[in-house]
């Protein structure tokens, strides 16, 4: 591992920084293939950098090379036999989840061993579920995610352009892809590859899923109308109409195994006066376009829910809490929170007419306060605002 090259990601560094030998538990979550392996390497180099003399355990558990390591006693009979010398005492281990009772082992390193410790995990629920039980107060959490626009156009040397965000919205920002052929044929089978490796291991396997292809309708479903408010049952009477029986409990179930694995992110909605949470209504995108796009091939008619994925990514990114916002019988299709300060965004393909001008920017003129309101499109034009809302090229807005 240490000898792989990797290019930086500062943005996610700079949240871990802070915390090296600061004595909690440093738990990086996400998607599978979205890079958090190697943002541990960023982490690593640190700190040899600064104790020559660290000792470095570093844990790949989809390395074949680890595999006898299955449970918390595994671990630590490992550690054991590689006990280190006299400076600091780093433990990295990548895809803890495949660790039965992992957080047994973790609480002893960190409370009587002092290990400084980084782990990485692809299922929300058994971290969070376990780490809060056994390690609360012990761990920060930091979520990485697919590159970003800037990011993309970094890892693949590209300059700004119309035709690199046009890439960026049909492969999305999977690292590994600056490794393959630019060719959609080669991209998407990695992707599908991807995308079959997280069905088949996270979450039929982990959760004992039965019937196969009711999960895949209903993930084909959820690609197909990105950004639409939801509910289970909204969901379960479309798939009946198919002719697919699947029950409102069943499709929360679903639903719930498919935001572990951080395929697909949920949007609560919010009420803007009242700050509400609703809870029903809510509303679906996808962790990487690219891997949408490997399940539906992206065509122009989808550019609206598209662009709605871009901006929802960007916002959750740059570490806002995202909702859905709505206020008496308009929504919203942002509200972003972050240190307290409150955005409001609405997406658009083109501001072509009066009648999209007037509901584009109506819905933000109606919220009565002064937090920032903005509308993004395609308007490749986009400049000013009107009456204090400022209009945004998609590009520019994601390139802040």
């Amino acid at each position: 591992m240490k000898d792989k090259k990797y290019i930086p990601r500062p943005l996610y560094f700079s949240k871990i920084e802070p915390f090296i030998g600061a004595g909690l538990i440093k738990v990086l979550t996400g998607q599978r293939r979205v890079g958090k392996s190697y943002v541990l390497l960023q982490v690593m180099d640190e700190i040899r950098k600064r104790d020559k003399s660290a000792t470095i355990i570093y844990i790949n558990k989809e390395d074949y090379r680890f595999e006898s390591i299955r449970t918390h006693s595994d671990l630590i009979a490992y550690i054991d036999n590689h006990p280190g010398g006299s400076g600091t005492r780093c433990l990295f281990i990548d895809e803890i989840q495949d660790i039965s009772n992992f957080e047994l082992a973790l609480r002893s390193l960190q409370a009587v061993d002092d290990w400084d410790i980084y782990i990485t995990g692809s299922n929300a629920t058994l971290l969070s579920g376990e780490l809060a039980t056994y390690l609360s107060g012990r761990y920060v959490q930091i979520e990485v995610h697919a590159l970003s626009y800037p990011e993309f156009l970094q890892f693949h040397q590209l300059t700004e352009s119309a035709e690199s965000f046009l890439t960026y919205i049909r492969w999305g920002g999977m690292p590994h892809l600056i490794n393959l052929r630019k060719e959609d044929a080669v991209v998407y089978e990695y992707l599908r590859n991807i995308h079959n490796s997280i069905i088949l291991r996270d979450i039929i396997a982990r959760f004992n899923i039965r019937n196969v292809q009711f999960l895949q309708d209903l993930i084909n479903y959820l690609a197909d109308i990105t950004g639409s408010v939801l509910s289970a049952k909204r969901i379960s009477d479309y798939l009946k109409a198919q002719k697919i029986n699947l029950t409102p409990k069943l499709v929360l179930e679903y639903l719930v195994y498919l935001e572990s694995v951080y395929l697909i992110n949920r949007v609560k909605r919010m009420d803007v006066e009242g700050k509400k949470i609703f809870e029903i209504g809510d509303k679906f995108f996808f962790e990487d376009l690219g891997m949408r796009h490997a399940i539906i091939p992206f065509q122009q008619k989808d550019i609206g829910k598209v662009l709605e994925n871009l901006v929802y990514h960007h916002l959750v990114v740059e570490g806002n809490q995202v909702y859905v916002g709505k206020h008496n019988d308009r929504e919203i299709d942002f509200v972003a929170i972050k240190d307290e300060n409150r955005t409001y965004v609405q997406v658009a393909y083109l501001i072509a007419d009066d009648k999209t001008h007037d509901r584009e920017f109506g819905n933000l003129l109606a919220i009565p306060d002064n937090c920032t309101k903005i509308v993004v499109s395609m308007d490749e034009t986009a400049t000013g605002n009107f009456k204090g809302i400022e209009h945004v090229s998609i590009r520019n807005f994601l390139m802040r």
